[in-house]
Formats: structure tokens, C-alpha cells, sequence
């Protein structure tokens, strides 16, 4: 195989990005790796507030569409890239000086296609933090699993290359930053494609700060989680990302929220008992994540505990709506 003319090509989507964009790139520019091996290109996905001019004043190469979603922008950043490895981040997001280096270390290994980075942030709302403790604990699951994931976030992912194209890249049918990433996973796992977890090559990024901006958030990756499950079925019941506990508690939530409704509906004592008892059950499932956020951040730990009932709840009805959106009304 000859040597691709660079070593890796960054790629960013970006729509109206113009107030984070900036300290992405120059993050980007300031890797410990030469500069001369890797070219950053921005995907402008039809902005309106100078997103493009902003990139290319940083040293970005700028390609413009008009506005279609993060993953055709991705993809027509990787159908323009010279890399031999594609990596990807988004456009709020500032890569720790080592990212570069670190997200491309695993493919020195020519059985690896591709590569899953993290998270962390500076906030300091108790909404954030729980959100970055939320992810940890789902970053503890992938370390077990680390040799053989199958989720891959595109806020900090490299894939081969070839890898990506036998794929298929990107599903473009995916609205939005709706799914698209974990459903490419889903593809390269079942394939046979090796993807692994580097928890050392780090973007920080910032989470929704308010509990509404939080429990929003929420809904609407359950809404297009439908959409996600109905073309990969079989990851309904588990995969490298998603916690267990996390798909109980929000089957106990649809389980006691419809034995409550025909309990009151239908004057039915039994109904409302094992409407309590559900959610019981499903308030003490909550535990793992409770005390894992109290061993991070004590404060953030005591607000998880009735935070993690409405982000439960938000799960649910957006489990309901987008159900209703992708299978009902279709």
C-alpha cells in the first residue's frame, strides 16, 4: 500500500461555530506532532456567522456545503482528505496538546481501524460536572472493553482510512448529530474491524450547564436512539458504551409510569403497588452511579441522585416520541 501523501488529516464539521471554532484549530495548530504530517480541514455546513472566514484566518483548509448535518460534512471532509488516517473532533472542542499523537498511536498496530479519545471539562456548574462524571463512568465500561469496542464518538475519533470508506462512512440519512457516529461503530464491529479506546488522548468540551439544557440533551439522544436500534437491533440489549443499569432504570420508568396510568385509570390497588415497587426497584438500580459520582465530586454526587430520576424520565419519553416519529408516523 503506498504512503498516503500525509500522515493524518483532522476534520471538523462546523455550523455557526465562528465562537468556538478559533481555539479549535489553534489547539490543533499547537500539537506536539509536526505540523507538516497532518492537515486540518473544516467542513463549513453552510454558517451564517463566518465560521468559514474565521477557519481559514486560523490556517484551515475550508470546504463549504450548504447545511446538511455533521455527517455528510464528515464525509465530505474524508472524500478531500489526503491522510492516510482520518481524525475527527468537533468544532467546541479544544484538543489537549498531545491529541494528535496519542489518537494515532494505536494504529501502529495495522489490525486496528480505529480509535475512540475523551472527554473532560473545565466547568464548574454541578449540571457539567455530573455530565463529565456521567461519561467517566461510561469510560470505566470501555477500558474493560478497550480491545474490542463498538462505539466510537466523533468528538474525538480516527478511523483508517480504507476502513472508513468499505464502511461506507457516515450514514447521511442520520439528522443532525442524531447517531451517525455509534451506527459507522456498529458497522465496523460487525465487519470484524478492530476498534479500540485511548483514554489518553483528551479534547475538552463543554456540557449542557443547566439541568433544563441537561434534561433536553437527553431527550433527543433517546429520540434518535430509536432510529439508531432500528437498523441495528441486535445492540438494543448491550453495547461497549451503554450501561446496563442505565436500560434498566429506563424500562422500570416506562413499566411503573404504565402500571400507575392503568392503576389510577382503572382503580386497580395491585397496579399502583407494582407502580411503587418499579420504582423502587428502579430509584435503587441508580446506586452504582450515585457512589461512583460521590467518589469524583461529593457535591455533584448528592445532586446526581435526583437528577438521575429526571434524566431517566427524559430518556423515557424520548424513547416514546421518537418511537412514535420513526415507527408510528414513517
Amino acid at each position: 500500500m503506498p504512503k498516503a501523501v500525509l500522515e493524518a488529516s483532522v476534520i471538523i464539521p462546523a455550523y455557526n461555530s465562528a465562537s468556538t471554532i478559533g481555539d479549535c484549530i489553534k489547539a490543533l495548530a499547537e500539537q506536539d506532532f509536526a505540523r507538516r504530517d497532518f492537515e486540518i480541514i473544516v467542513v463549513d455546513d453552510g454558517s451564517k456567522d463566518g465560521t468559514g472566514k474565521i477557519s481559514r484566518a486560523a490556517g484551515a483548509k475550508v470546504i463549504s456545503q450548504d447545511n446538511a448535518g455533521p455527517a455528510k460534512a464528515r464525509n465530505r471532509g474524508a472524500k478531500s482528505a489526503s491522510g492516510e488516517i482520518l481524525v475527527f473532533t468537533d468544532a467546541d472542542c479544544v484538543p489537549q496538546k498531545n491529541w494528535l499523537r496519542e489518537m494515532l498511536e494505536p494504529f501502529k498496530s495495522m489490525e486496528i481501524a480505529g480509535v475512540q479519545g475523551a472527554y473532560k471539562t473545565r466547568q464548574k456548574s454541578l449540571t457539567a460536572r455530573f455530565g463529565q462524571i456521567e461519561i467517566e463512568e461510561r469510560y470505566e465500561r470501555m477500558k474493560k472493553r478497550a480491545q474490542s469496542l463498538d462505539w466510537i464518538g466523533s468528538y474525538s475519533a480516527a478511523y483508517r482510512k480504507k476502513d472508513f470508506f468499505e464502511a461506507g462512512g457516515f450514514d447521511e440519512s442520520f439528522p443532525k448529530a442524531s447517531g451517525e457516529d455509534p451506527e459507522l461503530s456498529y458497522k465496523m464491529q460487525k465487519s470484524g474491524k478492530k476498534l479500540v479506546f485511548n483514554q489518553d488522548a483528551i479534547v475538552y468540551h463543554t456540557h449542557p450547564d443547566t439541568m433544563w439544557k441537561y434534561l433536553r440533551t437527553k431527550y433527543y439522544r433517546a429520540f434518535y436512539r430509536v432510529n439508531l436500534y432500528s437498523k441495528h437491533k441486535d445492540k438494543i440489549a448491550s453495547d461497549s458504551y451503554t450501561p446496563g443499569d442505565l436500560k434498566l432504570q429506563v424500562f422500570m420508568a416506562f413499566a411503573g409510569t404504565g402500571a400507575f396510568i392503568a392503576g389510577f385509570a382503572f382503580s386497580q390497588p395491585v397496579l399502583l403497588a407494582a407502580s411503587l415497587a418499579l420504582g423502587v426497584v428502579g430509584f435503587l438500580s441508580t446506586y452504582r452511579l450515585t457512589l461512583f459520582a460521590l467518589k469524583k465530586d461529593f457535591w455533584a454526587g448528592l445532586f446526581s441522585i435526583p437528577l438521575i430520576q429526571l434524566r431517566n424520565s427524559a430518556f423515557m419519553l424520548g424513547l416514546i416520541a421518537g418511537f412514535v416519529k420513526h415507527k408510528v408516523l414513517k
